[in-house]
């Protein structure tokens, strides 16, 4: 199996801040995003990678985890040992039940072999480690969706023991929302199923921002319309708005529009409203007839 080097996947130092990885996600997630590069399967085969990377580094367990077995895998690097690296003592312990992860997570593919082995395993062994003589503990397993994903709801594909089971992700989901899926999980004392609880993590956006239910975004203008007046479109979750730009407006002015946020959890027709922070872009070059009519609008001011 081969190391998987997250840092650098990140473009970050491996004693970078939560803000920092966040920061790092954000501004590769903008550039590889899908939506950005429709039909570039490299594209979209580092945006997999690079989540990848975020989910274990923005997770405290799962990075001190992930340091633990870096710190392994450069000694045994430097000191070359002779023979393969020790996986089996870093990779998912026997005795938990066995998940698809491609199928928890969003499809084929979606995760590494590396993640899978390392990482796939925590919370199922975890739960049959701690198992008591009298009762068999729920089993939580995460599963990551987009930002747009959790605003329309999806259904993710849950491979348990012999069938195939098609679990549906509500509207409005937060990061830390629980489904549970009945009789998904490890045989009880008696031999009936527990049930297998899906905990959803939704995925930094590269164009929104979420805050609750609202949504944060922003816009770019010359400074031309920011003086004048006008109108822009504004990218939303189903299309495309057109926002008023009031005269004078000023640089970081945000605009609310309601009703364009995040759907409640249990009401999708509520839904919360989107704040779009306007950007002003100055121009560095004018022809002559802009730079004239502008010295003459600032001797008349």
């Amino acid at each position: 199996m081969e190391y998987r080097d997250y840092y650098k996947i990140l473009g970050v130092p491996r004693g970078a801040s939560a803000n920092e990885i966040k920061g790092a996600y954000r501004k590769l997630a903008m550039q590889y995003h899908p939506d950005r590069n429709p039909g570039d399967k490299q594209a979209e085969e580092r945006f997999k990678e690079m989540n990848e990377a975020y989910q274990v580094l923005s997770d405290p367990q799962k990075r001190a985890r992930y340091d633990q077995l870096g710190e392994s895998y450069s000694q045994w690097e430097h000191n070359g040992a002779p023979g393969n690296f020790n996986w089996g003592q870093w990779t998912a312990q026997p005795g938990g039940r066995e998940v698809n992860m491609d199928d928890l997570f969003g499809g084929e593919g979606a995760f590494s072999d590396f993640f899978s082995a390392i990482f796939g395993g925590m919370n199922v062994g975890q739960a049959v480690r701690n198992r008591t003589s009298r009762r068999t503990p729920s089993i939580q397993q995460p599963v990551t969706l987009s930002l747009r994903e959790a605003y329309s709801g999806t259904t993710r594909t849950l491979q348990t023991g012999n069938r195939r089971v098609e679990v549906k992700l509500p509207a409005g989901a937060r990061s830390g929302t629980k489904i549970r899926v009945p009789a998904a999980g490890p045989a009880r004392a008696d031999g009936s199923p527990s049930d297998l609880y899906l905990v959803l993590n939704v995925a930094e956006d590269p164009v929104f921002e979420r805050d609750g239910n609202d949504l944060h975004t922003q816009v770019t203008i010359d400074v031309f319309k920011a003086i004048l007046g006008g109108e822009v479109e504004v990218g939303i979750m189903t299309g495309n708005v057109l926002l008023t730009i009031p005269p004078g407006t000023q640089p970081e002015q945000v605009f609310r529009v309601a009703g364009r946020g995040m759907p409640q959890l249990k009401n999708s027709e509520i839904k919360g409203d989107l704040y779009v922070r306007v950007k002003v872009q100055i121009p560095k070059r004018l022809n002559a007839r802009q730079k004239s009519l502008l010295e003459e609008a600032a001797r008349l001011k």
